[in-house]
């Protein structure tokens, strides 16, 4: 590895948040999936976890809209509800679902700066009951048009920039913030991936 290319790994290691996630519930289309991987990519998120209960497991994502996004990420994939929120509990203080309910919070109204993970639902159906039930809370994106609803790559997106301005604000990006084992093992992981 060339010091040039060691550099630039570790620049965005340094910024990965380890506090911070998304969840896909159902996502039908691989180009919204690999959409999202590119913005988590952007925003410094390095785990990204995919529950397909309801649909078959992906067997692809959509090269083009990823930017190969899916090879500096590590994903997680689950076809069972309950696994995938006990494996969120394990890292994540805070589960929110987008879902339009009457006990939904705003977007500005999450704090950011702590341990969260955002669960975006499937393109028709939105979330699911029982990862709704399991989860903290839900939250809405404010929004003024007819059409109450984002694509859902532009709506992780929005939601996820909203962590990165919190984040960046509280100095969550002037510190290491992956503990030291995952640091180093993605270091010596992306050493020997071709850069695009």
């Amino acid at each position: 590895m060339t010091p040039e290319r060691r550099e630039r790994l570790l620049s965005v290691l340094n910024k990965r948040q380890a506090g911070l996630t998304v969840v896909l519930e159902n996502v039908q289309d691989p180009h919204n999936i690999s959409a999202v991987m590119r913005t988590c990519d952007a925003v410094g998120i390095q785990e990204i976890y995919v529950l397909n209960n309801k649909i078959a497991r992906h067997k692809k994502w959509g090269a083009r809209s990823s930017s190969s996004a899916a090879k500096w990420l590590t994903i997680h994939q689950f076809s069972d509800t309950a696994e995938c929120v006990a494996a969120l509990r394990q890292k994540y203080d805070k589960i929110f679902t987008t879902h339009l309910a009457a006990d939904s919070v705003g977007l500005y109204e999450i704090d950011f700066t702590g341990s969260v993970a955002l669960v975006f639902g499937n393109e028709h159906e939105g979330v699911g009951d029982e990862i709704r039930a399991a989860a903290d809370g839900n939250f809405v994106i404010p929004q003024v048009g007819i059409i109450k609803s984002l694509n859902i790559s532009v709506a992780c997106a929005v939601s996820i920039y909203e962590a990165l301005r919190q984040r960046t604000i509280a100095g969550c990006y002037e510190k290491r913030n992956l503990p030291d084992g995952q640091f180093e093992e993605l270091l010596e992981k992306w050493g020997f991936e071709e850069e695009e």
